[in-house]
């Protein structure tokens, strides 16, 4: 079956949205303990861009299903897990890039390099990086794992912000969010 991807924020109120991130079946990584370790010879550059050997891989396809199987460990190395093993994959920046975002019904919605659907929330935070002349904005996807802001991105939600008022804050799902780097 042809891979289908997800309508456009736009056209999507917050239930359909729930329905799309409900739809992305992930294999159970967290129940996995593989025994053996290894390097994977992968990088994520920090524009998202997926490479094997130095050469980029070039089936989007291939990325999503990577992209299910990382993990972030409390030090900060990237894995990629299989039953039987975890790789390790070197990461510039972060694994995921936030390509576009949509409020609806008090919560944030954000749309990542690899299609998949983010509710800002909780579960998945927003977090201020940088300092003021260069600020990054990350969001929490899962595992350990982040996706950076882009730029278009980052301007939708300071617009959002300061249309809410002038401490550039923004909530979702009941969470406050500074987007200022403490």
């Amino acid at each position: 079956m042809p891979y289908q991807p997800p309508p456009d924020l736009a056209g999507l109120n917050l239930t359909e949205i729930a329905q799309q991130v409900m739809a992305r079946n992930l294999p159970p990584v967290e129940h996995w303990s593989p025994e053996r370790t290894g390097d994977s010879r992968m990088r994520i550059a920090a524009d998202g861009t997926w490479f094997h050997d130095g050469s980029p891989i070039t089936r989007p396809a291939m990325v999503r299903a990577f992209s299910g199987l990382l993990v972030r460990d409390e030090g900060g190395q990237h894995w990629l897990y299989s039953p039987f093993e975890k790789l390790s994959i070197e990461v510039e920046d972060a694994a995921f890039v936030a390509v576009d975002m949509a409020e609806r019904e008090g919560a944030l919605a954000f749309r990542l390099n690899t299609d998949e659907l983010i509710v800002a929330g909780p579960d998945h935070p927003l977090v201020a990086r940088g300092n003021a002349e260069t600020p990054a904005l990350y969001l929490g996807v899962r595992r350990g794992t982040e996706a950076r802001l882009n730029r278009s991105t980052y301007e939708q939600i300071a617009e959002h912000a300061l249309a809410q008022g002038e401490d550039w804050t923004v909530t979702s799902q009941g969470e406050m969010f500074s987007l200022l780097p403490a």
